[in-house]
């Protein structure tokens, strides 16, 4: 059974994985995340993520759903990856539920780096071996946060990641430097006026 094309699939739903699935749907890519919610955020409580002053890590995981759903990203909740592959000119990830294919691939699984493995990424040591735009040895496709991090495991490190793998794949889409830099006036648009 085949589920369709997209324009990137993002495998994993912690912090990484949807910042990168936000800043591609928010800019004009179809996206598809996997959330099989497997994230340690549900271990966490936040004093340390810049601009939160203090937020269990589930209540975090649920705003950060509810964003990334508002953008319109197909959000794969509770559907497992059980694994990727090269394809025609792209990637295919496999679930229980049916194939999806699509032009980039962004693994976001943790410490979890079997399907990065799979795929054939090279690795440095342990980790995910990447390049300052998160891209792994295999083109188009990216690892972010503790795949690529001996021990930095840190959720606003790996919403970066995520964010800065999106913003690479946004700029080769573009064929220049893309940025996501929003102004006041941009929350009317995306949200509707707002209520003073």
């Amino acid at each position: 059974m085949s589920s369709g094309n997209t324009d990137v699939l993002v495998v994993g739903g912690g912090p990484a994985g949807l910042s990168a699935a936000l800043f591609a749907q928010k800019n004009g890519l179809e996206t598809t995340v996997f959330d099989a919610d497997g994230t340690w955020m549900h271990k966490a409580h936040l004093f340390n993520y810049l601009g939160v002053g203090s937020v269990d890590g589930t209540a975090f995981m649920e705003t950060a759903r509810t964003q990334v759903d508002s953008f319109g990203v197909d959000r794969r909740q509770g559907e497992e990856v059980t694994d990727v592959a090269a394809a025609d000119d792209g990637f295919a990830v496999e679930t229980a539920e049916g194939e999806y294919v699509a032009d980039y691939l962004v693994l976001a699984t943790g410490a979890n780096r079997d399907l990065a493995e799979s795929l054939g990424c090279a690795f440095d040591g342990d980790v995910v071996d990447v390049d300052v735009t998160m891209e792994t040895s295999v083109a188009d496709a990216y690892a972010t946060g503790a795949m690529v991090r001996t021990e930095e495991w840190q959720a606003v490190i790996s919403a970066g990641d995520g964010a800065a793998a999106a913003l690479n794949i946004l700029s080769k889409e573009e064929g220049d430097h893309f940025h996501d830099f929003d102004v006041p006036a941009d929350a009317g648009e995306l949200f509707g006026p707002s209520k003073e």
